[in-house]
C-alpha cells in the first residue's frame, strides 16, 4: 500500500505550480516546484501540506485580500460535484486544496470575513475543517456567527464544515479549548443540523456529539433526550452513533434511551473454558443470561478485558459484543473466542489478566485468567 504522504506528489504540486503561475505570470515556477519537492522525502503527509502553504506564502502578495483572490481563482471551477477528484488544468481539487486552507487559516486573518468565505469556497473542492480552525481559535464568536450561516446551504460539503470544522476534538487537527470547555455554540449548530437530509452531514453531526461527550457527558445525555421527541430512524441512528463512546463505556442513561435498562436481565457464571491462554492463543468464554423483564426486553452485551501493563497496572478494553431483544424469561447464552494474536497497534505482557461481562452497562463480577508469552 502506497504511503499517504504521497498523495502529495509531484503530479500534484505541478498542478499547483501551474495555476498559481497562470495569476501569477512574474511566479519562477521552476523554482518554486522544486523548492517544494526537493524536501518532500523527509516530509510526512501533514508536514508536506504545512510545507507547501509556507512556500506559496513566500510568493504571494502580502495584501490578505489579493491573496485571497489568487487562491479562490486558482480553485476548479466545478464546486459541487468535483470534490473528490483530482486536480486537473481547469483548476485544483482534493488533497491539492488542503494547503491552500492551511494558508488561509493561518496567514489571511487581517481580513477576517474574507477568509470564511475563501474557507467556505474551498471547502467544496476539498474539506476546509482544518483551516478554519484557525477562525474559530482567532475569533470564535464571530466565526460561529458566519457559519451558522452556512447551515441551509445547498452544497453538503459547507453544511458539513459547520459541524466538522467545529469539532472540539478533531482527529489529526489542533483541539478549540473554547468548545472543549463549553461546548453549547457547537451544539447550537448541530441543533440545526440534525435532520439535514444527508448521511454525510449527519454522521459529521453525530462524530461531534461524540467528542462533546468526552467532556461533557451528562450535556449530552440530556440534549439527546431532547431529540429523542419524535425523532426519525435517521436521528436515532445519528444519537446512538453520537453516544457511542458512552455506550461503550456503558453509561446507563445512555444506554436507557435506547431502552437498554440495567435489571432487566439476570445470569449465570462467567465460564471460561481454560484459565492459561498461551499466546498466541485464544481465551473461550460464555455466560447465560435470562430476562426476567416482563416485557420484551433490549439488551447490550459487550466483553471487557483488563490487559496487564509492562508496570504491572491494567489496562482496560472495551469489546463489542451483540444486541438482542429477549422475550420475557427467553434464555440466550453469549460466547465469543477473543484472540491474542500478535499486533502492531498493541503489546501484551505475561501474567494475569481480567474478564467482565457489560450487560446494559453493568458489570459482572471479574474473572481471572493467565497470559503466558
Amino acid at each position: 500500500m502506497e504511503p499517504l504522504k504521497n498523495l502529495f506528489s509531484e503530479e500534484l504540486v505541478r498542478w499547483m505550480v501551474y495555476h498559481l503561475a497562470r495569476q501569477l505570470p512574474a511566479t519562477d515556477s521552476h523554482r518554486l516546484f522544486h523548492s517544494i519537492i526537493d524536501a518532500f522525502p523527509a516530509l510526512e503527509l501533514k508536514a508536506r501540506a504545512q510545507w507547501i502553504a509556507d512556500r506559496l506564502h513566500e510568493v504571494l502578495p502580502n495584501d490578505a485580500g489579493e491573496r485571497l483572490a489568487i487562491l479562490e481563482a486558482m480553485l476548479h471551477p466545478d464546486g459541487l460535484d468535483h470534490h473528490d477528484e483530482g486536480s486537473d488544468e481547469k483548476g485544483l481539487c482534493g488533497w491539492a486544496v488542503m494547503p491552500l486552507t492551511l494558508l488561509v487559516g493561518q496567514r489571511c486573518l487581517t481580513n477576517f470575513d474574507a477568509a470564511m468565505h475563501s474557507l467556505k469556497v474551498m471547502t467544496q473542492r476539498f474539506s476546509s475543517e482544518f483551516g478554519i480552525r484557525y477562525c474559530l481559535r482567532q475569533d470564535p464568536e464571530r466565526a460561529i456567527s458566519i457559519m451558522a450561516g452556512w447551515t441551509g446551504d445547498p452544497n453538503r460539503h459547507v453544511r458539513r464544515l459547520v459541524s466538522e470544522g467545529a469539532r472540539p476534538r478533531l482527529p489529526w487537527a489542533m483541539q478549540l479549548p473554547s468548545l472543549i470547555a463549553d461546548p453549547s455554540p457547537g451544539l447550537d449548530l448541530l441543533e440545526r443540523l440534525k435532520d439535514d437530509p444527508d448521511q454525510y452531514v449527519r454522521r459529521s453531526v453525530a462524530n461531534h456529539l461524540n467528542d462533546i461527550s468526552k467532556d461533557h457527558p451528562d450535556l449530552v445525555v440530556e440534549r439527546a433526550e431532547a431529540w429523542m421527541a419524535g425523532a426519525t430512524d435517521e436521528r436515532r441512528s445519528l444519537l446512538r452513533h453520537g453516544l457511542r463512546t458512552l455506550i461503550k463505556k456503558g453509561d446507563p442513561q445512555a444506554l436507557a434511551l435506547f431502552g437498554k435498562e440495567p435489571g432487566q436481565v439476570r445470569y449465570g457464571p462467567l465460564e471460561l473454558k481454560g484459565t492459561l491462554v498461551r499466546f498466541p492463543g485464544n481465551l473461550d468464554f460464555a455466560i447465560e443470561l435470562q430476562s426476567i423483564a416482563d416485557r420484551p426486553a433490549s439488551v447490550s452485551v459487550d466483553y471487557v478485558i483488563h490487559l496487564r501493563r509492562a508496570n504491572g497496572s491494567l489496562s482496560t478494553k472495551v469489546f463489542k459484543g451483540g444486541e438482542w431483544t429477549l422475550a420475557p424469561l427467553e434464555k440466550r447464552c453469549f460466547r465469543r473466542s477473543h484472540a491474542f494474536r500478535p499486533i502492531t497497534t498493541r503489546r501484551y505482557y505475561p501474567g494475569e489478566h481480567q474478564l467482565q461481562i457489560r450487560i446494559n452497562g453493568i458489570d459482572t463480577p471479574a474473572v481471572v485468567f493467565e497470559l503466558e508469552i
